[in-house]
């Protein structure tokens, strides 16, 4: 699918980032999937909680967009200021999730039937 390519993922999240003026840790990582295509992973660190979390895209069937959070093998124990910072942090993660389903929609839509 192009728009889990590498390149589509990183202009969609510079235009996330500069339309928010936050997400600055959000990356994309090279993602090499089952068909040798140059795929991309979003990654969203998080400063408040060491767990690793990144944006899915559609799998199979289901055509949403997933936040996914690895397991870890640690307690998080945080401050009330600190728990809302991680909140802030992961609606970005979360608000970012929609913004990439709306693109890719939007990328599939506009894409020339074959």
């Amino acid at each position: 699918m192009p728009y889990r390519s590498r390149a589509t993922l990183q202009l969609w999240l510079d235009e996330f980032i500069a339309a928010r003026g936050d997400g600055d840790l959000i990356k994309v990582v090279i993602q090499d999937d089952s068909w040798g295509d140059d795929g991309g992973l979003v990654v969203v660190p998080l400063r408040n909680a060491s767990t690793t979390v990144y944006v899915r895209p559609p799998m199979g069937e289901d055509v949403r967009w997933r936040v996914v959070f690895e397991p870890q093998l640690d307690e998080v124990a945080l401050s009330a200021e600190e728990t809302s910072a991680l909140v802030a942090e992961l609606a970005t993660a979360a608000d970012l999730c929609g913004y990439l389903e709306v693109r890719s929609v939007a990328h599939i839509e506009a894409a020339p039937s074959a």
